[in-house]
């Protein structure tokens, strides 16, 4: 069992930066990869970038260039920072812990509660 919380969101100006933090607690040996996924008004949720456990990254069309997604083992959080944002980043962001497969695809096991950023105009 895995537990995951998020923090970080908030409102911010277009063009301006917040880093969203995920913090890990419990343990689940199949994990092998993280990701942050959102949930946009309008729109179908989207994963936004996601790490595996090699330190390989992966990132939606949409963010590439402006976010970045690392972590720390030491201290079992994983990171967004996004920089440059746009009003069309305004979602709910989840911090997710699941597995991916060889095929490339990524299944998100664990979720956390989800922290909103609000990116204005």
């Amino acid at each position: 069992q895995v537990q995951l919380v998020e923090s970080g969101g908030g409102l911010v100006q277009a063009g301006g930066s917040l880093r969203l933090s995920c913090a890990a607690s419990g343990s689940d040996f199949s994990i092998n990869a993280m990701g942050w996924f959102r949930q946009a008004p309008g729109k179908q949720r989207e994963l936004v970038a996601q790490i595996t456990n090699g330190g390989i990254t992966n990132y939606a069309d949409s963010v590439k260039g402006r976010f970045t997604i690392f972590r720390d083992n030491a201290k079992n959080t994983v990171y967004l920072q996004m920089n440059s944002l746009k009003p069309g980043d305004t979602a709910v962001y989840y911090c997710t812990a699941g597995k991916v497969y060889y095929s490339g695809n990524y299944d998100p096991k664990y979720w956390g509660q989800g922290t909103q950023v609000t990116v204005s105009s």
